[in-house]
C-alpha cells in the first residue's frame, strides 16, 4: 500500500484525519532523557558547553554521481552558484505550488558527493526524483535508529559540541588550536587517533562544531571528548533538553510536509509507503481548519525567504516568484505572560475542568504542533513550537504572524489546548481551551543568537 491508498481510505477530511492520528511527538532514541537534569543541561549550552549525541535521530542520504549537483539544484530553492567542497547549507525543497516539504542540512563532502541529514520528508523527495527523474546518480539511505532493525549500526556517528568553552574542549582533545572556520564550512581534525570531519556550527548563538565519521570509530571519539570536557564544565545532553534548544535559536523543526493534495504530487504519494513518516504525521493544537492546505507553509513563513534565489530552475520556482512580493507572515518568538501561564499550571491542582497539560521543557504533543495566535480577538497567525527555557526563565513559542502584528512588543494571545475537549490523539486528555497573553519578541530570542545569525538564517547561508 501507498500513502495515496491511505488518503483514499480516509473516512473524513484529510485535516481531521491527521488531527486525530494517535501518534505523539517524535522521541529521541539512543540517549537517555536526562544525564544530569534538563535545567542543568540547558544552562550549560549558554554558560560552559554541551555535547549532543545526534547519532540516532536523524536520517542521512548519500547522493553521488555526475548529476548529483544538477538534481539537488533542481529540487532546492537555494542558490548553488557557490557551493564548494567542504561547505554545507540548509537545503529547502518546495512543491510545485511553492509550499515547503521540509528542510535538511546538505553537506558537500567531495566532488559529486553530497550528504543530506535531518528529518525524512525532504530526503524522501530527493530519493523520489533520483529514482524517477533519469539522473545519473546513486543514493544510499541510512535510516534513523527508530526506523531500522539494527538501531545501533548507523553509517556515521554524529556529535555536536556547543557553548562558550567548545573551542577549549577541541583544543584539549586534539592538542592543537581550534580550527578557524567560517560558519558552515568544514575541515578535518584528529581525535583519539581518528580522522574526524568537523562542521563549524552554532546553537542558540553559541560557537561550536558538528563532528562526524565512521560509526565504528564513534565510541572512541566520544570517550575522548567526554574526558577532555571534564575541566571545562561540559555536560552531556539528553533528549528532553535537546528538543528545547530550538526555542532559543529560532529554528522551526516541524513544518507539515505539503504533499497531501494536488494532482502534481499524486505520483509521489503513490511512491511513498503507507507506513512511513508522512502517513503518521499527526497534527495537534488549537489551530483548526477543514482544509489540509491551510497547514502548508511557505519559505517566508519559516524565515527562509532569504534562501529563495531565482538564479536557477527548480521545482516551485514559478509559484515562489508569484508569492515573492508578499504579503508574508513573519517568524517571531512569543514570550508567554507569567501570570496567565501560571493559571494554566494552577488548573492542574484543582478538581473539575483543567487546561491542557504542559510538559517540560518541550510542551509539544504531536508531530506537527499548530496553535492559533490571536490579536484583538481575531486570528493573527500560528505558533508551531512551545516550551520552557531555564536560561531565559520564560515559556516561549516559535510563531509566524501576520506582519501587522509581528512588531516586537506587540501584545497577542496564544490559544492553548484543542477545541471540544481534544482529539483522538493518545497524548491528549480531556481539557478546556484557554488563552495565554504573550509579547511578540525577536527570533532568535537570545540576544547573542540574534547577533551571531544576523547575516540571515540560524543554520546556514542560502
Amino acid at each position: 500500500m501507498s500513502l495515496q491508498d491511505i488518503l483514499n481510505g480516509a473516512n473524513t477530511n484529510l485535516a481531521a484525519h491527521f488531527r486525530n492520528l494517535p501518534v505523539g511527538p517524535n522521541a529521541y532514541p539512543g540517549v537517555p532523557p536526562e544525564y544530569t537534569n534538563w535545567r542543568d543541561e540547558q544552562q550549560a549550552w549558554q554558560n560552559t558547553c554541551v555535547l549532543f549525541n545526534q547519532s540516532y535521530h536523524m536520517v542521512e542520504l548519500l547522493v553521488e554521481g555526475p548529476d548529483a549537483l544538477k538534481l539537488l539544484s533542481y529540487l532546492g530553492v537555494n542558490s548553488f552558484a557557490k557551493f564548494p567542497v567542504d561547505t554545507a547549507k540548509q537545503f529547502v525543497p518546495v512543491t510545485p505550488e511553492g509550499y515547503v516539504i521540509g528542510d535538511v542540512i546538505l553537506f558537500h563532502l567531495a566532488e559529486n558527493s553530497f550528504n543530506l541529514v535531518g528529518r525524512i520528508p525532504a530526503i524522501n523527495w530527493v530519493r523520489f526524483h533520483a529514482e524517477t527523474g533519469g539522473y545519473d546518480v546513486e543514493t544510499t539511505l541510512d535510516e534513523r535508529s527508530a526506523a531500522r532493525p539494527d538501531p545501533f549500526n548507523r553509517r556515521n556517528y554524529r556529535y555536536q559540541i556547543q557553548g562558550p568553552n567548545a573551542s577549549k574542549v577541541i583544543e584539549k582533545v586534539t592538542g592543537a588550536s581550534a580550527p578557524e572556520l567560517k560558519f558552515f564550512h568544514m575541515t578535518t581534525m584528529r581525535i583519539a587517533d581518528k580522522t574526524v570531519r568537523a562542521l563549524r556550527h552554532g546553537m542558540a548563538g553559541q560557537p561550536g562544531y558538528e563532528l562526524f565519521g565512521p560509526w565504528a570509530e564513534g565510541e572512541a571519539v566520544h570517550e575522548a571528548l567526554v574526558k577532555a570536557g571534564e575541566e571545562f564544565g561540559m555536560r552531556l545532553v539528553g533528549g528532553r533538553a535537546y528538543s528545547s534548544n530550538t526555542l532559543e535559536s529560532g529554528w522551526i523543526p516541524s513544518p507539515l510536509p505539503a504533499i497531501y493534495t494536488g494532482e502534481s504530487l499524486k505520483a509521489y504519494r503513490q511512491w511513498l509507503p503507507s507506513d512511513g513518516y508522512e502517513a503518521a504525521a499527526s497534527i495537534g493544537g488549537s489551530f483548526v481548519s477543514d482544509d489540509i492546505e491551510d497547514y502548508y507553509l511557505t519559505p517566508w513563513d519559516l524565515g527562509y525567504g532569504n534562501f529563495v534565489k531565482f538564479d536557477h530552475e527548480f521545482i516551485g520556482r514559478e509559484a515562489l516568484e508569484a508569492k515573492a512580493d508578499g504579503p508574508h507572515r513573519k517568524k517571531v518568538t512569543l514570550a508567554l505572560d507569567n501570570a496567565d501561564f501560571l493559571k494554566v499550571v494552577e488548573s492542574q491542582l484543582e478538581r473539575g475542568s483543567n487546561a491542557k497539560w504542559v510538559e517540560y521543557p518541550s510542551a509539544v504533543y504531536s508531530m506537527h504542533p499548530y496553535d492559533l495566535v490571536k490579536a484583538h480577538g481575531e486570528p493573527a497567525g500560528i505558533s508551531t513550537w512551545i516550551g520552557y527555557s531555564s536560561n531565559e526563565r520564560k515559556m516561549l513559542t516559535l510563531a509566524m504572524l501576520d506582519v501587522e502584528h509581528a512588531e516586537p512588543g506587540a501584545q497577542v494571545s496564544l490559544v492553548w489546548g484543542e477545541p471540544d475537549g481534544g482529539t483522538g490523539k493518545l497524548t491528549v486528555e480531556p481539557h478546556t481551551q484557554v488563552e495565554i497573553s504573550a509579547t511578540v519578541s525577536p527570533v532568535p530570542y537570545t540576544e547573542v543568537a540574534r547577533k551571531i545569525y544576523a547575516d540571515g538564517g540560524w543554520r546556514a547561508t542560502a
